[in-house]
């Protein structure tokens, strides 16, 4: 059965640590125009629609080919969670007549994922049995040998006892969500109203691809790969 794919990319206009981060110069274009484009060209997505509260955010997303949603400003605080404006999209379009049954949430800080990217972690989930695909890179599995302090101040390990004491190398695998790629089965997403489900697959990036951007030296690392 051929799924149709809605992408959503989630921009507020608001952002104290780099103003203007959603539309701020990346390497000759506004950042969020990586994602759009990247949206664009995978093979499997249907529409893509750009939520902001920011009009110059909206203009310049539809200059560059996405649909774009005015979102309210309940949804354009700090606190808004991004299953939220999942939501908001979907029902939207739904009362329009638009069904989809499978939607993939991409931050536009993330320049540095591609199509390729996105299509490959379509490829984990229309493959599997999986109801959700999230993108990861790997995390440093020593912190498992970590320890806590429980109620009466004694150390205990983060995870449980065990591990203290193995290997390096016996540790499981860690992987820590890199923010890029957010995809949920809709079926499933109703039920949960969660981006994350109990069959959720990974998709690896390296740490270069995995980049988000957050600061003035993240955009000057972001264009110094791009432009490489």
């Amino acid at each position: 059965m051929i799924k149709r794919v809605l992408s959503i990319i989630p921009a507020r206009g608001g952002s104290k640590g780099l103003p203007g981060k959603n539309i701020i110069d990346l390497a000759g274009k506004p950042l969020i125009a990586w994602t759009i484009e990247a949206s664009l060209k995978s093979k499997y997505i249907a529409k893509t629609v750009v939520s902001s509260d920011d009009e110059e955010i909206l203009d310049i997303s539809n200059n560059y080919g996405a649909e774009v949603l005015k979102r309210p400003n309940d949804l354009a605080s700090d606190i808004a969670t991004s299953e939220l404006v999942v939501r908001h999209v979907i029902d939207c379009l739904e009362s329009k007549g638009e069904k989809f049954d499978v939607v993939i949430l991409l931050q536009p800080t993330s320049p540095l994922r591609t199509h390729e990217d996105i299509d490959n972690a379509f490829e984990i989930m229309f493959y599997s049995e999986s109801t959700a695909v999230i993108s990861v890179c790997e995390f440093d599995n020593k912190v498992l040998k970590s320890f806590i302090k429980d109620y009466d101040g004694f150390l205990s390990g983060i995870e449980n006892d065990k591990y203290l004491c193995m290997r390096r190398q016996d540790l499981p695998e860690l992987f820590m969500p890199n923010g890029a790629i957010y995809i949920v089965d809709i079926e499933s997403f109703n039920i949960s109203k969660a981006l994350f489900t109990s069959k959720t697959l990974p998709y690896s990036m390296s740490k270069m691809n995995s980049l988000d951007i957050d600061s003035q030296d993240d955009l000057k690392s972001a264009e110094k790969i791009l432009l490489n």
